[in-house]
């Protein structure tokens, strides 16, 4: 006769420690994705629905002054080496004029992250072209908003998608 032992039996602990083991897994993993959820959650859009709701009209009205403005702003976005950019913005009125002296803002966003978002202090180098480096940027895709101001009133608002690469 061989000596071959029989199976120990499955008692009523080892069940339950199993059943401990499994479930500190499954809550455990739990407990470390919610954990990355929140830190990496981007925030919300807007702050308060109701102010931006209030806002609305206002924004409608700008928007249809800009359209009737009919001003034509072209940006350039151009690479560095050494991983910045640089966003150059030439703005012509409705005749094709250069425009001068407005005051412009340019914005890279993370679509999906706020905390990403990096502003291009932009100053005018020529009449009607506007120019800022941003020193480091990462790539990939971006919102480019741009704002252009005179006397502290809004005049250009655009937001496009960019990729960069």
């Amino acid at each position: 006769m061989t000596g071959s032992q029989a199976p120990k039996p499955i008692t009523g602990r080892k069940v339950l420690a199993m059943l401990i083991a499994f479930f500190g897994v499954v809550i455990g993993v739990n407990l470390v994705m919610m954990r990355f959820a929140i830190q990496t959650l981007p925030g919300t859009e807007v702050d308060s629905a109701y102010s931006a709701s209030l806002a609305y009209e206002k924004q409608i009205t700008a928007a249809r002054d800009q359209n009737a403005r009919n001003w034509k702003v072209d940006a350039h976005v151009e690479r560095s080496g050494q991983g910045g950019a640089t966003l150059q913005i030439e703005a012509r009125d409705s005749s094709g004029r250069p425009i001068s002296g407005l005051k412009f803002h340019g914005r890279f966003e993370r679509p999906t992250d706020r905390r990403a978002d990096l502003p291009v202090p932009l100053a005018e180098v020529g009449i009607g072209i506007y120019r800022g480096s941003a020193l480091a940027i990462a790539p990939g895709q971006w919102d480019l908003v741009l704002e252009g101001a005179s006397a502290g009133q809004r005049l250009f608002l655009s937001k496009n998608r960019v990729l960069l690469n």
